[in-house]
């Protein structure tokens, strides 16, 4: 159906024109056979001229980019349709990707073979062998796509290396770079058709006089304005294009003696002789390029180090240059046989120029911009190191943070180095029930007043230009004791104060020390009474064993000690 389409709408377009001519070359099987071979164009096919002044065949290879978009968009809405789930009352299951692939592709193949036999009979002919590998390569591509952005755009398991964010910053990195060598190579080609209006509107009426025929001719050239684009991108970066007989067009001045057809394109070219600054200002066009591949190859994170930034670029001049070598040989191609083999840029010397222009610039820019962006955390670091302070906020993302919170939450956020520092009320401690000992407090906690803190200089710090923050520790009030119960001293070094009216027991197993005559399920102290299983201790009652090596207990002291 997709092949079907398109060919229907090719014939449509040549039947109108042929009628509409007041002088036909031929009847309306010759306008399909024509139609069949502008459909195989469309594919990248050549065609081949055989009524030529020498009587030598000479093939047609420019091919109008604007006219693939058309089997390409046909292939792809048949893949995408074919990889839909049935939306009737069944409600089939989506066929399987290789399936459609395979069905749409085999169809379109069928359909083409058969018009490349029909188009052989016709005036312009298609070059057999070259259909035989554009026509599926483009069948192919939109068919896979189709199929692919009908399955949701699944990438897969990618490799490991390939996940990385350098690749995926790389390749938009490069189609930037591509982007703004396109709209470079359109604004050279729109100036100079401004530029040169004249010749191009006496080109109209120099080609044919009727208005089907100037209808066709305008047809024509906007099917070629992305070749134009393309090759006023190439001119931009240097290299320009060939235009036949040796002749060149570049900035630096178009030399030779091309035997041109008035076309309109063709006469939007620079005049013959060396270059004007005029001309070399295009130069302009690949220098922004390379700055755009620069300053999209950046990362937005501080871990990233300098040499990681300098390799993303890299590959992002690489990426810029190999779709630039890409378009360069597609909308170029022979016109005709010897000189006119080469028509348009060489993709070769498109993709070196541009892999030139954005290396070079956008290396360093990528640097630089990495550099600028971090310049407050290495400020921070600098000033903390300048303190002897440790290396925790070295980075400076979170004093960067809390600065912008602060400056967009206005007063919600206190600025509590800013106030001043009072003395905290007297708060009692939280003392629990089964608490060994009280609570420490600092000195003057003793007399119900606690220790005021003496505030601390503020510290300001510089974030960025015009922009300070304030580090200075927030104050706490102390915690205190209760007056009744004051607390021991504890001595340097000392971990837990020394408690009054404990006694240490050690552990002994019955029978080990001679001279005692204690029984074996217990023992006795002197002032307390001893029971089955336990152990008595002065003024206490009997405890059960533990599995403890050493016990902890407190007494309260009788009258002998």
């Amino acid at each position: 159906m997709a092949a079907v389409l398109g060919l229907g709408f090719l014939a449509v377009l040549v039947i109108v024109l042929w009628i509409s001519s007041p002088y036909p070359d031929s009847g309306p099987g010759g306008a399909l056979h024509l139609a069949a071979g502008l459909w195989l164009l469309a594919h990248g096919t050549e065609m081949v001229r055989y009524e030529t002044l020498s009587g030598v065949p000479a093939p047609v290879g420019v091919i109008p980019l604007l006219l693939i978009a058309l089997p390409a968009l046909l292939i792809r809405r048949a893949a995408r349709l074919g990889s839909a789930a049935d939306e009737g009352p069944r409600g089939a299951e989506p066929l399987p990707a290789g399936v459609v692939f395979s069905a749409v592709l085999c169809g379109y193949l069928g359909v083409g073979a058969l018009a490349t036999v029909y188009a052989a009979a016709g005036p312009m002919p298609a070059d057999p062998l070259s259909a035989a590998w554009h026509l599926p390569l483009v069948a192919a591509l939109a068919a896979a796509g189709g199929v692919w952005e009908a399955r949701g755009r699944p990438l897969g398991q990618l490799p490991g290396r390939l996940t990385r964010p350098r690749y995926e910053l790389a390749l938009r990195a490069g189609a930037a770079g591509v982007l703004v060598l396109l709209c470079g190579g359109a604004l050279v080609v729109g100036a100079s058709l401004a530029w040169h209006a004249t010749e191009v509107q006496g080109s109209f009426g120099a080609l044919t006089g009727g208005w089907s025929g100037r209808f066709a001719v305008l047809l024509l050239a906007l099917t070629l304005v992305p070749n134009a684009v393309v090759w006023g991108a190439a001119y931009a970066l240097g290299p320009g294009f060939a235009l036949g007989a040796g002749a060149t067009a570049t900035p630096l001045g178009f030399g030779g003696s091309p035997a041109l057809p008035r076309f309109p394109l063709l006469a939007a070219l620079p005049p013959d002789g060396p270059g004007t600054p005029l001309t070399w200002a295009v130069a302009g066009v690949p220098v922004v390029a390379g700055l755009a591949v620069g300053w999209f190859a950046v990362r937005r994170a501080r871990e990233v180090s300098y040499g990681e930034t300098a390799l993303t670029a890299a590959l992002g001049a690489v990426v810029c240059a190999l779709a630039t070598a890409g378009l360069a040989a597609a909308s170029a191609g022979p016109l005709g046989s010897k000189e006119l083999a080469a028509f348009g840029p060489v993709w070769w010397q498109a993709g070196g120029a541009a892999l030139a222009w954005t290396l070079v610039l956008a290396v360093p820019l990528a640097v630089t911009v990495h550099g600028w962006r971090n310049r407050p955390a290495r400020d921070l670091a600098r000033a903390s190191d300048a303190r002897g302070e440790d290396g925790w906020h070295d980075s400076g993302v979170r004093e960067v943070r809390w600065a912008a919170l602060r400056r967009a939450a206005g007063t919600l956020v206190p600025d509590f180095s800013s106030a001043p520092a009072e003395t905290p009320a007297q708060v009692p401690p939280v003392v629990p029930r089964d608490s060994l000992w009280p609570m420490t407090a600092p000195p003057g906690a003793a007399t119900g007043v606690a220790a005021p803190v003496a505030a601390r200089p503020k510290r300001p710090v510089l974030v960025m230009p015009g922009l300070k923050l304030d580090l200075t520790p927030i104050p706490i009030p102390a915690l205190q004791a209760e007056p009744s119960q004051p607390p021991p001293a504890v001595a340097a070094g000392q971990l837990v104060p020394p408690v009054a009216g404990a006694r240490v027991l050690a552990r002994r197993k019955p029978g080990t020390q001679p001279g005692r005559a204690a029984p074996q399920s217990a023992r006795a102290e002197p002032g307390g009474r001893a029971e089955p299983g336990g152990r008595a201790e002065p003024g206490g009652r009997a405890e059960p064993e533990t599995a403890h090596a050493e016990r902890v207990r407190p007494v309260r002291p009788g009258p002998a000690e």
